[in-house]
């Protein structure tokens, strides 16, 4: 794939000098590979190139003719006509003698050769191609359409009209396309084929890419070509492997696709997935694998991940010597490092049996050890070294200590810790995890790390597990939280605290500061207003739940008492009794229901085209929503009873006499927004107008819309 890979930089490049230079040179050949010759062909039609190569097309001729498979000529010969812009009588004559041999006997002949211009021969550019799509076009027949409109069965044909009609999974209704419009967009699909399948049997294909991913994903790169991961699920995700299953599904197919033979893995997320023409076995993996290595590390590496993707190799003597020998060379190379002999020798002692002396002896004669263990990149065989230096060094304890903030994978953090708190190393720990909270930002992410895992109680005995100790921990992750504000390259973390702190309502912040005293409280809140990631939204609601836990802390708790408490939702007792009745006819009536519309729906067929399933399913996401939604708001209900109505200023639950600037004397009645009525002049407390006369006594007066008002009296709604 030289020749391919070269004349594609020069088209990036758009070097046309430089590509010709090479593909002159690449017309020279005296054998011919035809993936190449059509990746070449491909790469030219689709790039500026196109227009100018067309004129030198002919110069392909001589090397086209060493293809000697019928249909693997016929299709280079395809990629030729369609680039063609010399109409060359020398052209014309082996396109006609081609199509002549594989269409010639069809009635429809003569007729479809006026339409791909090979009548006359004026212009036949495409000939090849538009003639295969005219040969395909039947009723039942599937196209692909290239200006995104996906796959599409055809449902009627008129060669007297020279029209086609064609229904698109991406487009609702009929369309009909002209002969000459159809060349342009139209691609043929074979009816087995993975986008034909994903139009007409999208529940069949599902069933079968569960049952058999490698299989599909196979069809999907036979039909479409090399595919990233993430290019796989633009092809798949919903319109295969519904949403909420792709992440599971993806990751069994994965490991599965890691050991068929037919595929080929990408190193990176980027690169595709290819499929290969033959099979490429294992054992011709690793070779090629291990022919690409130019280092020890890389060797490992490679070495490692073939013996742990494909374990069962090692049974095969030849690719068990041939990985034994490759390492046990390395380690007679002089510029070999330490972490790179100790990686090797845990290797053949794990994999190969090779149990030496020499991993004890390294251990122990090794300076500089941190920085050995750091310089290990397989985290397996980290893990490994770290059990041998407790094992056979009397100083890990030391060791262990400096290299504690180090890791940043959870599995070496955890065995560092579980085995510094034990016995007397204990207290070792306790002095550094003192130190640490006492200055967070000197390891941020290992404070994270170890915070989450005492709220999450993983260990119980940790330094800082008490109740006292998670407050503690908590203004240390505040403190840290404000400053990676001010520090670079800690967006991903401050985003992960971000997340801590206000995920599921604050839940985090709740739990902390309840029941803690007024002094931890109002650290708490100068804390928050030094850490400049949090929004004026997040300010307000912090302070507001700092002031659930100590109203004193609120300098306007007389104005508003009850009323203003943001997370009550104040109601009647018909209001509630109304609520719980409708959350009562979702659940048992409405929900139930609606279950039995979409399997109706779904047993009606293909579900892409199914109005019925579709709004069934919109149905259900809207009750969902609302039950979810009434859910929250009754958590928080509270019905409104004579001890929480104030006759002394206005608040929930008062009938207010209010004179307006006119003289006109109005009653509202202050509720909840369960019982609000504008039509009753009964308003929400949340309301502007309620929001205006709140914590007002009879005979003062408040402003709204710019108009004064005076509260003339105030009664209990009760009464």
């Amino acid at each position: 794939m030289g020749y391919l890979e070269d004349l594609q930089v020069q088209i990036n490049n758009r070097d046309f000098a430089k590509f010709w230079q090479l593909w002159e040179e690449y017309c020279t050949s005296d054998t011919v590979d035809y993936e190449e010759f059509a990746g070449i062909l491909k790469a030219i039609k689709n790039s500026d190139f196109a227009k100018q190569f067309g004129q030198y097309v002919e110069t392909a001729l001589p090397i086209w003719e060493l293809v000697k498979d019928p249909e693997e000529s016929y299709a280079i010969l395809r990629l030729l006509v369609d680039l063609q812009s010399t109409n060359s009588p020398k052209l014309a004559d082996i396109t006609l003698k081609h199509l002549t041999e594989r269409y010639g006997s069809q009635p429809s002949f003569n007729d479809r050769l006026r339409l791909v211009g090979l009548r006359t021969k004026d212009n036949f550019q495409g000939a090849l191609s538009n003639f295969d799509l005219l040969a395909h076009m039947e009723k039942g027949k599937f196209v692909f359409h290239t200006g995104g409109w996906g796959a599409g069965r055809i449902f009627d044909i008129s060669p007297l009209r020279e029209q086609v009609g064609v229904e698109f999974e991406h487009i609702p209704g009929k369309k009909y396309f002209s002969f000459s419009n159809a060349f342009k967009t139209l691609v043929p699909l074979k009816d087995d084929s993975f986008l034909a399948r994903r139009y007409a049997l999208a529940d069949e294909l599902e069933q079968e890419a569960k049952a058999n991913p490698v299989a599909i994903i196979k069809l999907l790169l036979k039909d479409l070509g090399p595919k990233s991961a993430a290019e796989i699920k633009d092809e798949m995700c919903e319109l295969v492997i519904p949403e909420p299953e792709w992440a599971k599904w993806w990751q069994a197919a994965r490991t599965k696709i890691k050991k068929d033979t037919m595929i080929e893995t990408p190193e990176s997320l980027k690169e595709s997935f290819k499929l290969h023409k033959a099979e490429v076995t294992h054992e011709m993996r690793l070779h090629k694998a291990m022919g690409k290595q130019k280092g020890i590390d890389e060797l490992l590496q490679t070495s490692y991940s073939f013996v742990r993707d494909n374990p069962a190799m090692l049974k095969k003597e030849d690719v068990k010597k041939s990985i034994e020998d490759k390492l046990v060379a390395a380690l007679t190379d002089p510029e070999i490092s330490k972490a790179q002999e100790l990686q090797i020798l845990i290797f053949l002692e794990n994999q190969f049996g090779k149990t030496s002396q020499s991993v004890q002896k390294t251990i122990q004669e090794l300076e500089d050890i941190d920085q050995v263990v750091e310089n290990i990149e397989i985290i397996a065989f980290k893990k490994r070294v770290l059990t041998l230096i407790r094992e056979h060094r009397e100083d890990w304890t030391k060791i262990f200590l400096d290299f504690l903030f180090t890791p940043q994978q959870g599995t070496l953090r955890e065995y560092i810790v579980k085995e510094l708190n034990k016995g007397e190393t204990r207290k070792l720990l306790v002095v550094k995890m003192k130190e640490l909270v006492e200055n967070p930002i000197i390891a941020p992410e290992f404070f994270v790390w170890y915070f989450q895992n005492i709220l999450n109680k993983e260990t119980e005995n940790l330094p800082y597990n008490d109740k006292e100790g998670v407050g503690v921990l908590f203004e240390s992750f505040l403190i840290l939280f404000a400053a990676l504000d001010m520090r670079t390259g800690y967006k991903d973390l401050s985003k992960k605290m971000y997340t801590m702190l206000s995920g599921k309502r604050y839940a985090l912040v709740r739990s902390m500061i309840e029941g803690k005293s007024i002094e931890f409280i109002k650290e708490f809140l100068l804390l928050v207003s030094k850490c400049q990631s949090f929004t004026d939204h997040d300010q307000k609601i912090l302070r507001s739940l700092a002031e659930v836990v100590h109203p004193s802390l609120n300098p306007h708790k007389n104005k508003e008492k009850n009323s203003h408490d943001s997370h009550t939702l104040w109601t009647t007792a018909d209001g509630y009794t109304r609520t719980k009745s409708r959350m009562e006819q979702i659940s048992s009536v409405e929900t139930v229901e609606n279950a039995r519309e979409i399997e109706a729906a779904r047993a009606l067929g293909d579900l892409r085209e199914n109005a019925e399933y579709k709004s069934a399913l919109e149905k259900r996401s809207r009750l969902q929503g609302e039950l979810r939604h009434l859910s929250e708001q009754i958590r928080h209900a509270r019905i409104i009873t004579h001890e929480d109505i104030s006759l002394e200023e206005v608040g929930i639950g008062n009938v207010v006499e209010v004179l307006d600037p006119q003289g006109n004397k109005l009653h509202y009645t202050i509720l909840g927004a369960w019982d609000a009525d504008a039509d009753r002049g009964i308003l929400s407390s949340q309301s502007k107008l309620a929001q205006a006369m709140l914590g007002h006594k009879a005979g003062e007066k408040f402003v709204f819309r710019d108009e004064e008002y005076k509260i003339v009296s105030l009664k209990s709604f009760l009464k």
